[in-house]
């Protein structure tokens, strides 16, 4: 610091012959030359220590480079200014502007801090394999806790930098202190804004979602995309988007398949003849299924669920590890049991029956009542 200042005073003596204005702005640029390059120059050297040797540290350093690149620049600025002759509501001026500064490079390295520190915690985490229900659940929370955290620290800091200025102070002081219809109407405004703002805090804690859950929302189904301040982005299968307010899974009832783990139950329904043989059919399924890469090894069974007036309703029930899996094997098992049934048992497909009655030579038909 002090090399600094002397070199400064020199130069400004070397420029003696300009104008002290010109003087002033020159030594300012000088000084923040001067700490751009050396920040460049120590940036270039820890990558090269660090690219092979510690990953992680060159990732901090990089996220790191805007923070620590304004800390310098402010900190040269500052050495700078006692040293350059600027007049007195000029020098107060950039004073003030490098109060705020500061107060800018405390929120921004808060932030980034925070994105470090949570970026590090979900690296003992996940989420690319099967069984995955922790590492959604801890990258749910830090997601969601990440932008809170990230509005707080904005809104503080803008609060700070706004409170520098005599007039602000006095004007937000006077306005807290008369209070009244004012605080109520900004609370009535801030309302919506307020409630996503709680609600994602609730959501972090109490997790009825979390990222890549399989929901049924507004009989839409599809997975938990991301989950910002203010809504959710939901994938759908057909790879729209669906748009929900943070609110809505507080208020309103949704369907959540991997809620407590990503395995589920999936059914498919078959409409046979009274004379299919239901026993051959079950044992079928049982091949169809164990023979699916789909299929756990779970649950597999056949159940009489119905018996209507001309069929006869038949639940094929399975599991798989996720509800991909699950809507893949009930296809399959549709397939494969209507084609089986068409070779083998044609008999046991759905008809319609009729009786014939002869009378005189003529030929009526009529629909019967009962099933044969």
């Amino acid at each position: 610091m002090d090399s600094l200042r002397t070199l400064l005073a020199e130069v400004i003596g070397w420029l003696a012959w300009l104008p002290n204005p010109v003087v002033a702005v020159l030594v300012v640029l000088l000084s923040a030359s001067i700490a751009y390059s050396l920040h460049k120059t120590v940036r270039r050297l820890l990558r090269l220590l660090l690219a092979k040797r510690h990953p992680y540290a060159l990732s901090v350093l990089t996220q790191m480079r805007g923070v620590t690149r304004l800390g310098l620049l402010i900190l040269a600025v500052s050495i700078a200014l006692p040293v350059a002759p600027f007049d007195a509501n000029t020098a107060d001026m950039l004073a003030r502007l490098m109060v705020i500064a500061v107060i800018t490079l405390v929120g921004w390295a808060a932030i980034t801090a925070l994105r470090i520190g949570a970026d590090l915690y979900l690296l003992r985490f996940r989420i690319d394999t099967a069984d995955n229900l922790l590492a959604r659940k801890h990258l749910t929370q830090v997601r969601v806790l990440m932008r809170t955290a990230d509005a707080l620290v904005v809104v503080v800091t803008v609060g700070a930098a706004l409170m520098t200025f005599e007039p602000v102070r006095q004007y937000g002081v006077s306005l807290f202190a008369s209070a009244g219809v004012a605080g109520l109407v900004a609370g009535l405004a801030a309302r919506p804004v307020l409630s996503n703002l709680f609600a994602g805090v609730q959501l972090a804690m109490t997790q009825p979602i979390r990222i890549d859950d399989s929901v049924v929302v507004e009989n839409e189904w599809g997975w938990i995309e991301e989950i910002t301040a203010t809504y959710v982005v939901i994938r759908l299968w057909d790879l729209r988007r669906l748009i929900v307010p943070l609110t809505y899974f507080i208020e309103k009832p949704f369907q959540n398949w991997t809620r407590e783990s990503s395995a589920i139950l999936g059914s498919a329904f078959l409409y046979v003849d009274y004379r299919a043989p239901v026993d051959i059919i079950r044992a079928k399924l049982t091949d169809v299924v164990k023979q699916s890469t789909n299929w756990n090894g779970k649950v597999v069974g056949l159940q009489v669920t119905d018996a209507k007036e001309r069929t006869i309703e038949l639940r094929c029930l399975m599991s798989a590890n996720s509800a991909g899996q699950a809507f893949d094997l009930r296809c399959e098992v549709r397939e494969q049991l209507i084609d089986f049934l068409k070779r083998e048992h044609p008999e046991a497909l759905p008809r319609e029956r009729s009786d014939v009655a002869v009378d005189g030579g003529s030929v009526a038909l009529a629909p019967a009542r009962e099933p044969a």
